[in-house]
């Protein structure tokens, strides 16, 4: 990719992969959070102001993922192209959480396949020399997220329907789970955060509470706190699975694109509950 390539804006490492796959060569896409960034904690710096001002489009997730960003983005708002790339797609209501809406849709890759098609329509906006390049990339990127799904039905075909059970540690599973056939058997969410230290009796309670549901494992994204769900998962008498990717990609392995992280958390998935 040339220096003279422009710059787009995406919000997230796992946005950018995916809209880097549909600009080619021709425009460069970057991510505003670095990797590992929990974007529910981020605080935007001064750099990223400057970034925001600087970019010609940005490609957010939409379905009320960036409230970490909508103070910079007011500012931008007019001035810019904003492409959200979940438009048109139905959203789920979160049980609980913050956001209203679960904003989690890239973890089903027939989503990611909207988010393909607006992103092209994006790109070729900002850059119409490129639309038949954008197209031609996006066909074939598609082409791979439809392999990706069949292979996740083919993998998780592996699971006695009886073990298809998730908990979690916070609520990012729900299109993943409508799309393979799994049930969200309740997410543990305060208790696994970074920062919470639950007492006696919530502990007591959230060994209950996973016992009861009858799940093999729990299941936490890579950037949690471990020592407490290991205490939990050992005194549940459950497997443990700490190194899901669901938020960001991985500099290389073993997330380091879109795809690799869905192969990445189906392959823990199965291997903890088959």
């Amino acid at each position: 990719m040339g220096t003279s390539a422009p710059v787009v804006l995406a919000s997230t490492s796992i946005l950018a992969d995916i809209a880097q796959n549909v600009a080619g060569d021709r425009v460069q896409v970057v991510s505003l959070l670095p990797i590992g960034a929990d974007p529910h904690s981020y605080q935007p710096s001064p750099q990223d102001v400057a970034k925001i001002a600087d970019a010609g489009l940005i490609i957010l997730n939409g379905a009320e993922y960036e409230r970490f960003l909508a103070p910079l983005l007011e500012n931008a708002e007019g001035k810019k192209t904003i492409i959200e790339a979940s438009a048109g797609l139905n959203l789920r209501r979160e049980a609980e959480g913050e956001h209203g809406v679960d904003p989690h849709l890239w973890l089903d890759p027939n989503n990611v396949i909207v988010y393909v098609e607006n992103i092209r329509s994006g790109l070729t906006l900002f850059d119409p020399q490129g639309a038949a390049e954008f197209q031609s990339n996006a066909e074939t990127y598609m082409a791979e997220l439809k392999d990706l799904d069949v292979w996740i039905t083919g993998q998780v075909a592996q699971i006695p329907a009886e073990r298809k059970l998730l908990v979690t540690n916070h609520e990012a599973f729900g299109y993943f789970a409508g799309r393979y056939g799994f049930t969200v058997a309740g997410s543990v969410v305060e208790s696994f955060s970074t920062d919470a230290s639950p007492s006696a009796r919530q502990m007591a309670g959230l060994i209950d509470q996973i016992r009861a549901t009858g799940a093999p494992a729990i299941f936490m994204d890579a950037g949690d706190n471990p020592a407490l769900a290991r205490q939990i998962a050992d005194e549940a008498g459950v497997g443990l699975v700490t190194d899901l990717h669901l938020e960001s990609l991985t500099n290389g392995a073993p997330a380091g694109t879109y795809i690799d992280m869905m192969e990445h958390n189906v392959t823990q998935i199965v291997a903890a509950l088959k």
